[in-house]
């Protein structure tokens, strides 16, 4: 396959998508577990490539510098052979990036309802955009914005309940599916 030639959908990365707390993360690594593909961490593969934290890239250099370094990591990763991606909440804010998961990727909304989110991610204050926030507040108003970008994921998938486990079987069931239909 020639590099112009578009990847077909079932050879593609798997990017999860969604708000921070939904399980993107804990549920990716799952998930390549279950598939036999590597597995990225959008967030660890920045805070690697800055040599600092999330955190204290925001502090030090503002969201702005976070998000261009975070395009630019995901693109990277994008460009590389299929993985389970765990991207950031606000991956999917950037036009250049929701562009680069159009093309090689499969995206998965994990979708939950934002009273889950919020009791998950009142358990560590490492998350910058809550700061000094009430989680649930601070996370309806992100959700106002970002769920019509979520909603252009490929695939959608509700994971408020459940173990992580069960998500995956969801993940697994409702990516055969849009396979099955991009294949015919």
């Amino acid at each position: 396959m020639s590099p112009d030639e578009p990847i077909p959908v079932h050879r593609r990365t798997i990017a999860l998508v969604g708000l921070m707390g939904v399980g993107k993360s804990t549920v990716g690594r799952r998930l390549a577990n279950r598939l036999g593909l590597p597995f990225a961490d959008g967030d660890l593969e920045i805070e690697a490539a800055a040599a600092m934290t999330v955190s204290d890239i925001f502090t030090q250099l503002g969201e702005d510098e976070f998000r261009a370094g975070e395009a630019r990591v995901l693109k990277r990763l994008l460009h590389a052979p299929r993985m389970v991606l765990a991207t950031g909440g606000g991956a999917m804010l950037n036009p250049d990036t929701r562009a680069e998961l159009k093309s090689h990727a499969v995206t998965v909304w994990m979708r939950a309802d934002l009273e889950t989110v919020a009791a998950r991610v009142q358990r560590r204050d490492t998350r910058p955009l809550l700061r000094g926030r009430d989680p649930l507040v601070a996370l309806k108003a992100m959700a106002e914005v970002r769920d019509p970008f979520y909603a252009m994921a490929d695939v959608t998938v509700d994971v408020a309940k459940g173990a992580h486990g069960e998500a995956v079987e969801v993940i697994v069931r409702a990516l055969e599916t849009y396979w099955a239909g991009a294949e015919a």
